[in-house]
């Protein structure tokens, strides 16, 4: 770490309006560089001081595109405008930069040549290379993208060689930068806060079962719905996002189904603590922080084998895999989960989510970026 304070260094990140695992990563890098200025697209300040007070301590430098009227609704449809928004940034001041990139490709900042950058890559695009996205698409929607995803495609690929060193959350997106970006990327996993069990178990006060995700389509809350009231159990859900009203007119006022909103930590520790198992259902998932938590709880999960999830859960010991997004077969998982309950032993849910600390995480990052600057030094 010696040989990094010395550094002048810059932290990206698409934007902040929500708290995802991206988010969550953007955090805990943010608290190895506190002093590190942030450059993003924009921020949605009343979300901020109503949901992550902390982050107002932060130095952050916005684009010009936050001074476009609804930049937030409009971020989306206005993506073409990417190139312009983050080239803009002048970043030559800085001897390092650590970019957070996903949606909106803000990999794509341009540092002077004597700079390092890597790229903390969540995924690449997934609305470019075919995977589920998180919005509706109508006739018009798509035919847009086939306007403009040609040209955002060519302008992904071309930023990916801006990039000295990718690191990745998974063998999943590992696979995606590779096949996409013809480039290695390190897996550094991202960070979970693990919270020590309680000294005794306790049988929860309600039997439910637990639902964290951003309320989009690819999460597939739907099918929890649905299944939850075929077999009246109980479902709590904690999340927004854009399918949330569609999601409640399924759920039907349905006594068993409660949707909770956006919790902050304490109060979303108090609901792992209590629940049955946590459902994650995800479609081709990049990595899944949800599961790590349940587990860190010393709660199973019943997910969906796609994606990054895979690397998390194991089968038959720490939750159970279903294996199609189909409601029929969540049905039995549940069935199955309900009569093999106690063959899941907390203690190794707890075991298996250790290996995704954060105290994990920050190490491994320090160390690869270390390394990479320290070969570079002795050439």
């Amino acid at each position: 770490m010696n040989q990094l304070t010395s550094l002048k260094i810059a932290l990206i990140h698409d934007y902040l309006f929500e708290y995802g695992g991206a988010e969550r990563v953007l955090e805990a890098i943010h608290e190895i560089w506190p002093k590190a200025r942030l450059y993003t697209a924009f921020v949605d300040w009343a979300w901020v001081r109503k949901n992550k007070k902390s982050w107002l301590r932060w130095s952050i430098k916005e684009s010009w595109f936050s001074r476009v009227p609804a930049h937030k609704q409009l971020c989306s449809p206005l993506r073409f405008l990417a190139p312009w928004i983050w080239e803009n940034f002048d970043l030559r001041a800085y001897d390092l930069v650590i970019s957070s990139s996903a949606w909106f490709i803000c990999k794509g900042v341009i540092v002077h040549p004597g700079a390092l950058h890597f790229c903390y890559c969540h995924t690449p695009p997934r609305y470019l290379y075919g995977y589920p996205e998180s919005g509706r698409q109508n006739c018009l929607t798509r035919f847009y993208g086939r306007l403009v995803n040609p040209f955002m495609r060519r302008y992904d690929f071309l930023t990916s060689k801006r990039v000295d060193y990718f690191i990745c959350n998974s063998r999943n997106v590992q696979q995606r930068i590779k096949k996409f970006y013809q480039r290695e990327a390190k897996v550094i996993y991202p960070p979970v806060t693990i919270t020590k069990p309680p000294l005794k178990t306790q049988k929860p006060k309600i039997d439910y079962y637990l639902m964290v995700n951003r309320l989009v389509g690819p999460k597939r809350v739907d099918l929890a719905i649905e299944a939850c009231k075929k077999l009246a159990l109980n479902l709590k859900i904690v999340g927004e996002g854009k399918a949330e009203s569609a999601l409640k007119a399924l759920a039907s006022s349905d006594p068993h189904i409660e949707f909770l909103g956006y919790l902050d930590d304490q109060q979303l520790a108090a609901l792992y603590q209590n629940c049955r198992a946590v459902l994650y259902l995800a479609e081709e998932e990049d990595f899944g922080i949800t599961p790590v938590e349940a587990m860190s709880f010393g709660k199973p999960v019943i997910a969906l084998r796609s994606g990054g999830i895979t690397e998390s859960v194991v089968d038959g010991k720490t939750g159970f895999f279903i294996e199609r997004p189909n409601l029929d077969e969540l049905i039995e998982a549940l069935k199955k989960f309900n009569l093999n309950f106690s063959k899941i032993k907390p203690a190794a849910c707890l075991r298996q989510a250790q290996k995704f600390s954060k105290e994990r995480f920050k190490k491994e990052l320090v160390s690869f970026v270390a390394s990479k600057i320290h070969q570079l030094e002795a050439k």
